[in-house]
């Protein structure tokens, strides 16, 4: 008789931003005169960059000629693109080597692809309010997931502390959904317990380009230390609009070398080559030798613009609660602002009242984790008008409460 993998049922019915859209669509269709602005998914508006274009036509006028047509490319990516990521991570102050560099569809994937290289009995250690695929690829495999609170108290950067006992250790910085960050010495301090514990931190870097303060990192990897410890995934998704386009990477430090059972010496790096030459045919060359173009020193300068675009955005959401005094995570540092919702509302609550009384949608908190319940948040990713249209209407209405 078939056996399935009933961790599945340990899942949310729905995943978050399925949920979301559901809602919003039942909305939509019965108010269909009702316009919908939505500062929800962490989707980006700006159009791709004329660097990123022209290089991708280039690489399409590549397919049409015998003499430069690509056909199946390397699994862990073209080293043109790894060489590319390397020469990015130095202008932010990281040192990594190129065959520490992966290619890939989005750091969404590896993030939970990741877990193949790791035994079912690991404990998982997973901040609360966290992006739901850190919790749903784990639970899918059954690991044994521990929780770290964070919460206003700790400004939403849980610390190790006495006691604490981990394997596999999640962190976002900048965070999604909170928009907090950590500062040097506070990775240090991760750093040390990962060190120390002969733990393996899974450091998510997906949003490091909106930060503009030095006290905090781009990488792990500018960390004394991380390169032994720790896993960075990052994407063009946000740094570069290609959320439609496909493309990110992973870095696994060669230094990465942990004990077997049996004795021997088992390489990080080594396992995932074997994995994604299995499991993975690789990005199109066409994204690829766009998104080398993209991470060259012009192509980021053009993509700054966009970030600034979205940076601004950020201010002027968080500008408004600024003004009605209430209390909130970001807007500087990240693209994301999460705030407490008025009168201690309960974040599902908050987002139907939202949708039904000025019809703009946000994401609960609730639906990242237990502390999220009374939390919400709000993209910048949206245009300038709509942002603003957004911030007249959520102002009235935080009046009328």
């Amino acid at each position: 008789m078939l056996q399935l993998n009933e961790n599945y049922l340990n899942l949310n019915q729905n995943y978050l931003f399925s949920e979301v859209a559901k809602r919003v669509a039942a909305y939509t269709e019965a108010n269909p005169d009702k316009p919908v602005i939505r500062l929800g998914i962490g989707d980006v508006t700006k159009p791709l960059t004329k660097k990123t274009i022209d290089a991708l036509n280039e690489g399409v006028s590549h397919m049409a000629n015998a003499e430069t047509f690509k056909g199946y490319g390397p699994e862990q990516g073209y080293m043109f693109l790894r060489e590319a990521v390397v020469d990015y991570y130095k202008r932010n102050g990281a040192e990594i080597d190129a065959d520490e560099v992966f290619i890939s569809d989005g750091a969404k994937s590896d993030t939970g692809n990741i877990t193949d290289l790791f035994g079912p009995d690991n404990t998982v250690l997973i901040p609360d309010p966290v992006y739901p695929v850190y919790m749903d690829s784990n639970t899918m495999n059954g690991r044994h997931i521990e929780l770290i609170d964070a919460n206003k108290q700790n400004g939403f950067t849980p610390m190790p502390y006495e006691g604490l006992k981990a394997d596999i250790i999640y962190i976002c910085s900048p965070n999604n959904p909170t928009g907090a960050s950590y500062t040097r010495d506070q990775l240090k301090k991760w750093v040390d317990f990962a060190l120390a514990n002969n733990s393996l931190i899974l450091f998510d870097a997906a949003y490091e380009c909106f930060i503009e303060e030095d006290v905090y990192p781009h990488s792990i990897f500018e960390i004394e230390g991380a390169k032994k410890c720790a896993i960075e995934f990052c994407s063009l998704s946000k740094t570069a609009g290609f959320t439609g386009t496909r493309c990110g990477y992973t870095i696994i430090p060669k230094d990465l070398v942990f004990d077997a059972s049996n004795g021997t010496k088992l390489s990080v790096n080594s396992m995932w080559t074997r994995r994604q030459s299995t499991k993975f045919n690789g990005v199109p060359y066409i994204v690829q030798y766009a998104a080398a173009a993209t991470l060259s020193e012009e192509g980021i300068r053009q993509c700054k613009e966009n970030i600034n675009y979205y940076k601004e955005n950020a201010k002027i959401i968080a500008k408004c609660f600024e003004e009605k005094g209430i209390t909130y995570f970001g807007g500087i540092n990240s693209p994301y602002i999460w705030f407490e919702c008025p009168n201690n509302m309960y974040s599902w609550d908050f987002f139907d009242f939202m949708l039904k009384e000025i019809q703009v949608v946000g994401t609960p908190g609730a639906g990242f984790g237990k502390n999220g319940d009374n939390f919400f948040r709000l993209t910048a990713f949206g245009s300038r008008e709509n942002t603003i249209e957004a911030v007249k209407r959520i102002s009235e209405f935080l009046d009328r409460l």
